[in-house]
């Protein structure tokens, strides 16, 4: 299920790198300030799994559907407060992202349309947290599907014009984005009616679950500040490197959440077995899936080194981006493995609700790691690939050892 987002925004990715360079870095752009907002919004969807596990674990259907009711009240406020803050700042906030006019002016239209899709991604995000903690999966699985897929339709007919439909260009993807991102939400909407519960807010668990909040946002700012700072750059370094970036960088989204599947599971197992006092039991699920989630990362990994001189070819035809994009392709290749084990161990630990030790391990790991070397390369003119641009999560890669070893000390 994860992977449907990502899939599409590679399908995305696709049919905008047909309008050329600038529509493409306009789009990378854009879609790193939805991805702002989304990613801050996580506790959504990880915290109230592991809060949602804990209650069913424990045998109490109904408190882990209140989690549900509750995160998804923050979402939509959340929601409809980033819709209003994005409009207002969107000028300069692209512009100081962008670095020149005319991508400013590609990514605006886009940005202005598909944020009013925020809200949309907040409720979902929340339904699949506590559908999740509750161990239904096929229902998200088939909502997310349901709400990609018709994006995915409208995508290349609003985008070229096909069919009879209007040809809106790059604002066409954002519009599809909107339209799939509704559905979607109406669904989870309608499977948490269906529950029969309360949907008055209660406050002792909404400030329970902003507890978690609080360490996953500044984990998630740690994060930002890395992808922000990659796509800053490679600006710096014309519209070529930043679409390279845009196709590297959803490629990575798309197998980041391929592994970060294993990881859901093990944040509802090991929640549940915790919920249930089973400690033994939910070690052994935090090593099957570690070693299964490493296996999955070599196998990827192998797959995408074989396909180096084809596979970039199917996000665009332009020349300087082809080559832009071949030497952090590279990078992506290298780090997989690492990404299986610590995805696994993300999972693990957000199932034992240690959100504390992953926000300072992430926030310690791209403040010594990754930053520097970004921003040097700006200041030295290393030039965007030796920032480590293929990477933008390395911060989260940085936390291998360390999760790791938490892991493994039983700290759960």
């Amino acid at each position: 299920m994860l992977a449907a987002e990502p899939l599409y925004l590679l399908f995305d990715t696709a049919v905008v790198g047909r309008l050329g360079a600038l529509s493409l870095a306009g789009l990378a752009i854009g879609s790193l300030v939805l991805g702002l907002v989304g990613s801050q919004a996580t506790f959504l969807s990880y915290g109230t799994t592991a809060r949602s596990a804990r209650h069913f674990g424990a045998g109490d259907r109904a408190a882990a559907v209140v989690e549900g009711v509750q995160a998804t009240w923050l979402a939509a406020g959340l929601g409809v407060a980033t819709i209003v803050v994005v409009e207002a700042a969107a000028v300069p906030l692209v512009s100081a992202i962008a670095g020149s006019s005319a991508i400013t002016e590609a990514a605006l239209p886009w940005l202005r349309i598909a944020i009013l899709g925020v809200p949309a991604i907040l409720v979902s995000l929340a339904g699949n947290g506590w559908m999740r903690g509750v161990q239904d999966t096929m229902r998200p699985l088939r909502y997310v599907v349901a709400g990609f897929g018709l994006s995915a339709l409208l995508c290349p007919l609003l985008v070229y014009g096909w069919l009879g439909m209007p040809r809106l260009g790059l604002s066409g993807s954002a519009v599809a984005n909107l339209v799939g991102q509704w559905l979607a939400a109406l669904l989870f909407g309608g499977a948490l009616l269906a529950e029969r519960v309360l949907l008055r807010v209660d406050w002792p668990v909404l400030r329970a679950q902003l507890v978690m909040a609080r360490d996953l946002i500044v984990r998630g700012l740690a994060f930002q500040a890395c992808f922000v700072s990659a796509a800053a750059v490679a600006a710096r370094f014309g519209a070529a490197a930043l679409a390279a970036h845009q196709v590297v960088l959803q490629l990575w989204g798309f197998l980041a959440l391929v592994l970060d599947s294993l990881a859901i599971a093990a944040q509802a197992l090991v929640g549940a077995a915790l919920g249930a006092g089973d400690v033994s039991h939910a070690k052994s699920v935090a090593w099957r899936v570690t070693v299964f989630s490493l296996l999955a990362a070599g196998v990827l990994a192998a797959a995408l080194g074989v396909g180096a001189p084809l596979l970039p070819s199917l996000f665009t035809h332009d020349r300087s981006v082809l080559a832009a994009i071949a030497v952090p392709w590279w990078f992506l290749v290298a780090q997989l493995p690492f990404a299986g084990i610590v995805f696994a161990l993300d999972g693990v630990l957000l199932g034992a609700g240690d959100a504390a030790f992953m926000r300072t391990a992430t926030v310690v790991s791209a403040l010594i790691g990754f930053l520097p070397l970004t921003w040097l390369s700006l200041v030295y003119g290393w030039g965007w690939r030796a920032s480590g641009r293929a990477w933008p999560r390395s911060s989260r890669c940085g936390c291998s050892s360390s999760d790791g070893g938490r892991s493994a000390a039983g700290g759960h």
